[in-house]
């Protein structure tokens, strides 16, 4: 069953058509490419580049086919944005962590995002399980992994501050 939202005609003209005209009419309306205060002009010239658009099934199709893919990366870089909003706020009365902190706490959120769109795509089990499943080649990967995340903690270790005690100042008061 077909709605009148998932039909051909909606998303191979209505919808392309509809974006085409808003995104060429901003664009005039912000420029002012055309002069100041000419809407009816900009409305033309916008409605003509959007007929002709659609006026092309391959224009189209690329529109369609890339339109889930822009409204995808536009929610992974709003969780992102939020996510490390919360870490990174230089709020006056709140918690203020170091830059240090910020970056671990950027890295965290971005394999936390990586492994939440791999989950949700349906992917998991095929870029996660079939890297690390017994076998000659594939435990290979695993393997890597661990000396990974084995180097990474001695980087850690060894990239830390020395020599401040607790609660002293540091050299740059």
């Amino acid at each position: 069953m077909v709605t009148i939202l998932e039909s051909p005609f909606a998303v191979q003209i209505i919808y392309p058509f509809l974006l085409i005209f808003t995104i060429f009419f901003a664009i005039l309306q912000r420029s002012k490419i055309l002069g100041d205060d000419k809407k009816q002009i900009d409305a033309l010239v916008a409605f003509s580049i959007a007929l002709i658009t659609i006026a092309f099934s391959w224009a189209t199709g690329v529109i369609v086919k890339l339109m889930p893919f822009l409204a995808i990366s536009v929610v992974i870089i709003l969780v992102f944005m939020i996510l490390y909003g919360f870490v990174a706020s230089t709020n006056d009365k709140g918690l203020e962590l170091s830059n240090g902190l910020q970056n671990t706490f950027l890295v965290i959120i971005v394999i936390a995002l990586v492994i939440a769109v791999i989950v949700a795509t349906g992917q998991w089990d095929y870029a996660v399980k079939s890297l690390f499943s017994e076998g000659g080649a594939t435990s290979l990967a695993g393997n890597i992994l661990m000396l990974v995340i084995i180097g990474g903690a001695i980087a850690v270790v060894f990239a830390s501050p020395k020599g401040k005690a607790s609660g002293g100042k540091s050299s740059t008061e």
